[in-house]
C-alpha cells in the first residue's frame, strides 16, 4: 500500500487522518489544498496545479487527502492502490466544520493553508456541504465500486471507526 487517496466530504477529519497515516506508515503526506490554494487562499493557476498533481502521482509513495478538480480526483482514484472514503453524516460534518472554526479561533486547524482565512474557509465548507448530496451519494458509491477493482478499499461511516482507522490500517498494512 504505497499509494493512498483520502477524500470525502469537508470537515470529515481527511486532514487528520491522513497525517496520522503518513506518520504511522512513513508515506510522503500531499494534502490537496496545499496544491490546489495560494497561501492567501486564492486557488493556484490550473497549469501549476496539474504539474504538481502529475509529480505526486508519479512518485513511487504518497498520501493525498481531498478532492480537488474532478478530473484529477478520478485520475488520483485510478493511480492510487488504496481508496479511503470518509463518508460520515451530515449532521458530523457539518459539527466538524463548526468545531474547526472555533478551535481554529486559538490554534490554526491541522492542514489548513497558510495565510488562508478560516472564516472564508469555513463558509465555502458550508456551502459545499449543502451541494454534497450532489456528488456524494448512491451513484458515486456505485462508481467508486467500480473503481476500486484490484485496490483496497475502506469506507469509513462514523467516528468511532474513524478515530480506530489508523490503528487497525496500519496492521492491515504491514
Amino acid at each position: 500500500m504505497k499509494k493512498v487517496a483520502v477524500f470525502g466530504k469537508p470537515g470529515s477529519g481527511k486532514s487528520t487522518l491522513s497525517k496520522q497515516l503518513a506518520a504511522q506508515l512513513d508515506i510522503p503526506l500531499h494534502p490537496l489544498d496545499s496544491i490546489v490554494y495560494h497561501p492567501n487562499g486564492d486557488f493556484v493557476e490550473r497549469d501549476i496545479y496539474n504539474q504538481a498533481h502529475e509529480r505526486i502521482l508519479s512518485s513511487e509513495r504518497w498520501i493525498i487527502d481531498g478532492l480537488g478538480p474532478i478530473g484529477s480526483f478520478y485520475q488520483r482514484l485510478d493511480v492510487a492502490d488504496t481508496l479511503i472514503y470518509i463518508d460520515l453524516p451530515y449532521e458530523v460534518s457539518y459539527w466538524l466544520v463548526t468545531k474547526r472554526l472555533l478551535k481554529g479561533i486559538l490554534v490554526k486547524p491541522e492542514g489548513w493553508p497558510e495565510g488562508s482565512s478560516l472564516v472564508k474557509g469555513t463558509l465555502n465548507s458550508y456551502k459545499t456541504l449543502k451541494q454534497c448530496p450532489l456528488f456524494w451519494n448512491d451513484a458515486f458509491m456505485q462508481k467508486l465500486e467500480g473503481l476500486s477493482a484490484g485496490k483496497s478499499l475502506y469506507v469509513i461511516r462514523s467516528m468511532t471507526e474513524l478515530d480506530g482507522f489508523v490503528e487497525e490500517y496500519a496492521k492491515i498494512a504491514q
